[in-house]
Formats: structure tokens, C-alpha cells, sequence
């Protein structure tokens, strides 16, 4: 498996993917490094520890998952005595996805875990002429990085390698520990959404409503309008007010104030408003005696207001009727206690 041979064409084409996004970490970017690791071999060998020094490119398919692509050159390993003690050369190229844990950004810290397939190549200490020994190998790493800002970054790392294809007697399983600095550019998150655009419409009369659906396309400036463009028609609202009297009196009873100040609470919202109290009796009686008691009932109803309630005394008028104006039948006890009332009403424009 020769994964050193794609170097350069791998290399390439994540930089060119990259070159024209910002300079930020996230799905897109593209990391490089440099590292070295102690080589901790296999017994089965017959080979010392020694040193692996090289670097590596990825490519972020995702803020969180990289493909990276290294190369490393082998140093001051050798053959154990009973090979003669013979200095080792070789390399090893990996291709590996890695799987980063944390967020993206200055001064994170992000633990990763990799899997992937290396291709190693070394001196043959048992061949006298020299030849290499080609092995693939199965990784499996952890390590953590420290980004110092978005673009800058340390790792610690520990990989271990599982030879695929049986040499030496054996498979060999070897494993490294390394540190390494890095660069991380050319990503970043996805940009944000743009604002969305108010949708511009001809209003020809300037009453807020857009020409295609304003039905008064000719509303004066300054009137209030509905949601059709026509001009606004103002709810009324009103207050009735009915107090009962007993026979022969004018004085207003206990259980008649709170109807009376409900009317007078609606005044006061609406100070524009004037009312007047209408006096009335039943048929019992003469009709002038009648027409006073009828003009006392209604006034003690207009005191009630202004000097119980608070309402202006100009914004009341007080009348009375008489028996002119029965409301029930007077031939009756209960028709002859309905006649005997003060009505009074108010009617506004709701705000």
C-alpha cells in the first residue's frame, strides 16, 4: 500500500480547497504540523527504540472530523547486538481520520481519537545488501490539542501501530508517543445568515398599506386606516345606568351606588362625555306632585355622581318626567316599581 506516492497530489488539493476561505478553524480548514515521537519497536525486531520526525496535513470534512495525511523519517534507530548493532533508515506515511471532542476557537482545548492505515518502510537488519522491509500498518491513536489562538496550536499524542502482514516471526505491534506544533487556516464556521430584506411595496396615498391590497387607494393623509386601507370606523362604546326608587321617595338606596359609580368610572376614562339623568314616577299621585319627585330622584342621582364620584358637575344635567314616560304597566304593584326609576346613558368612542 503505497500511500507515499500520493503525497504531493493530496497535499495539493487541500490547499487549493482551502485558499479561499478565512483564516479561522471549522469545516473547511486545512491544518498542518510538525512533529516528532519516540518509536517504542516491536521485541520481535531485533531493532532498538529510537525517534520518528515529520509533519502532516488535514482536512477538516466537519468542525469536528479531520482527514490528515503525514510522513515522518525514522532516526537513531539500530540493530540489537545480535544483529550486529546496524543503523536503521526508513519512513512511515499514515492516513488517518480523526475525531476531534470540544469547539472550535481561541484557547480551546480538544481531545481527538484517529484510526486509519500506514505504510512503513525500513532498512532489512537481517540482509546484508541493504533491502527495505514494506509493511502496512493499522493505527489507533488519542491526544489532545491546545489551540493558543484560532490558528495556532500544541499537541500530545500516543499511537499504536498493528502490522497487517506477518514479518519477523510475527505481527508486530509497536506503538509512539509524540509532541507536536501546528498552523490550523482556511475554514471556519459557516457564515451567518443574512438579515432578511423588508419587502418594499408602493403605497401611493402613504396610509401603511401596500397599493396591491389597499381597497381605498385614496385615504386622506392623517385618517387612521384598517387593515384594508379604508378609513377606520371607531367602536362605541356605552353605559346605561337604571336606579331604582320605593314609592314616594327620592332618596338613593345602598345597593344602587355601585351602578352608579360604574357610570361614573366610564366618564372619567372618557372626559369628553356629558350625560343626562332622566327622572321618572309611577302613575300614583298628581301630576305636578309627580313632575317634582321626579326632578328630586334624578338630582339625587346627579349629587351622587358629582360629589360621591368626582364627576364635573357642567358634564351633568338632571331632568325630570313625571309619569309621562312609563316604562311597565301602572295597574300593577310590580309594573308601578319598574316606573319608578332614573335612567341615565353615555355613550364614547373607544380609544
Amino acid at each position: 500500500m503505497k500511500l507515499k506516492n500520493t503525497l504531493g497530489v493530496v497535499v495539493g488539493s487541500l490547499i487549493a480547497a482551502s485558499a479561499v476561505n478565512a483564516f479561522a478553524q471549522g469545516q473547511g480548514s486545512v491544518e498542518t504540523e510538525l512533529f516528532g515521537k519516540r518509536y517504542f519497536t516491536d521485541s520481535v525486531r531485533d531493532m532498538k527504540n529510537g525517534n520518528l520526525y515529520g509533519g502532516s496535513i488535514g482536512y477538516f470534512l466537519t468542525d469536528d472530523v479531520e482527514l490528515a495525511l503525514s510522513y515522518g523519517e525514522y532516526h537513531d534507530i539500530r540493530g540489537t547486538n545480535e544483529t550486529g548493532n546496524k543503523k536503521v533508515h526508513g519512513n512511515l506515511s499514515s492516513l488517518d481520520a480523526i475525531y476531534h471532542f470540544g469547539t472550535p476557537g481561541a484557547a480551546s482545548l480538544r481531545p481527538y481519537v484517529s484510526a486509519g492505515l500506514g505504510h512503513q518502510s525500513i532498512t532489512n537488519i537481517h540482509d546484508a545488501n541493504g533491502s527495505r522491509q514494506n509493511l502496512t500498518m493499522a493505527n489507533l491513536g488519542a491526544g489532545l490539542k491546545y489551540y493558543f489562538t484560532e490558528n495556532f496550536f500544541a499537541k500530545a499524542s500516543l499511537d499504536g501501530q498493528y502490522g497487517l502482514e506477518k514479518r519477523d516471526n510475527g505481527h508486530q505491534g509497536e506503538w509512539m508517543a509524540g509532541l507536536g506544533v501546528g498552523m490550523n487556516f482556511g475554514g471556519g464556521a459557516a457564515a451567518p445568515a443574512p438579515e432578511p430584506v423588508a419587502e418594499v411595496c408602493a403605497d401611493s396615498d402613504n396610509d401603511g398599506v401596500c397599493d396591491n391590497v389597499d381597497k381605498c387607494p385614496d385615504t386622506p393623509a392623517n385618517v387612521t386606516v384598517d387593515a384594508n386601507g379604508c378609513p377606520a370606523v371607531a367602536e362605541v362604546v356605552r353605559v346605561q345606568l337604571d336606579v331604582k326608587f320605593d314609592f314616594d321617595k327620592a332618596k338613593v338606596k345602598e345597593n344602587s351606588y355601585a351602578d352608579i359609580k360604574n357610570l361614573a368610572d366610564f366618564m372619567n376614562q372618557y372626559p369628553s362625555t356629558n350625560t343626562t339623568v332622566e327622572g321618572h314616577t309611577d302613575s300614583v299621585g298628581t301630576d305636578a306632585y309627580n313632575q317634582k319627585l321626579s326632578e328630586r330622584r334624578a338630582n339625587a342621582v346627579r349629587d351622587v355622581l358629582v360629589n360621591e364620584y368626582g364627576v364635573e358637575g357642567g358634564r351633568v344635567d338632571a331632568v325630570g318626567y313625571g309619569e309621562s314616560r312609563p316604562v311597565a304597566d301602572n295597574a300593577t304593584a310590580e309594573g308601578r316599581a319598574v316606573n319608578r326609576r332614573v335612567e341615565a346613558e353615555v355613550e364614547a368612542q373607544a380609544k
